[in-house]
């Protein structure tokens, strides 16, 4: 069956208060106004060095040190799992996809949030940046995870909620599916070959476009 990389922000997971409360963190302890949290909903899903630079931070860098010494302890389980999602991941595991996690996370705190919220044992393998930031781009990550897996010219599937996904998934042939419960718009998910609206609905959403061929 088809290789199916799931994204892990605002796919499996809505980690919106740990991660817009540590880059507020991060700002103040820079020495910047900081916004609401509440407006920063945009920064989930791209690399927070490139979020810092846009918000207009002189030295990202200094700042994800920041944003990372409050997240690595406390904005990591500000975070839930999606309604649906667990019943979602069996449904797939169980009609034989080889499920695996491709993130913009660093997968050194990808790993920690799907052993905390039980998600884990769904997964073969997890795949996100180092914290170097070396695969920050999401088609270099979806290319190292596609070479590490040896998967070659295997066809997959990429599912996911913000065009960074979706661009990766073409950079690299495989199919996108984009979610509407994460953060992206639908002019993000114009990308996408097809759209889900809710997590109830993935595991049917992956059969669809698979019987298309898209992705399989």
């Amino acid at each position: 069956m088809t290789p199916v990389f799931l994204d892990l922000d605002g796919t499996l997971t809505d980690p919106k208060p740990g991660i817009t409360r540590s880059i507020v963190h991060a700002l103040e302890a820079l020495g910047h106004d900081a916004p609401d949290p509440d407006s920063l909903a945009w920064a989930i899903g791209p690399a927070l060095v490139d979020t810092f630079a846009q918000l207009g931070v002189a030295d990202p860098q200094a700042a994800l040190g920041h944003y990372r010494a409050r997240y690595a302890h406390v904005g990591l389980f500000e975070n839930r799992v999606y309604e649906g999602i667990p019943e979602a991941l069996t449904d797939l595991r169980d009609a034989g996809h080889r499920l695996f996690i491709a993130t913009a996370k660093p997968h050194a705190y990808a790993r920690r949030i799907t052993a905390h919220f039980g998600l884990a044992p769904f997964f073969e393998a997890e795949f996100g940046p180092e914290l170097d930031g070396t695969r920050n781009d999401k088609g270099a990550l979806l290319a190292h995870a596609r070479a590490v897996l040896r998967l070659g010219d295997v066809p997959a599937l990429m599912v996911g909620d913000r065009k960074h996904d979706h661009r990766a998934a073409r950079a690299t042939g495989m199919a996108a599916l984009a979610v509407r419960w994460g953060y992206g718009d639908d002019s993000e998910h114009a990308l996408a070959d097809g759209v889900c609206d809710t997590p109830f609905g993935l595991a049917e959403a992956v059969r669809t476009l698979t019987a298309r061929g898209c992705g399989a």
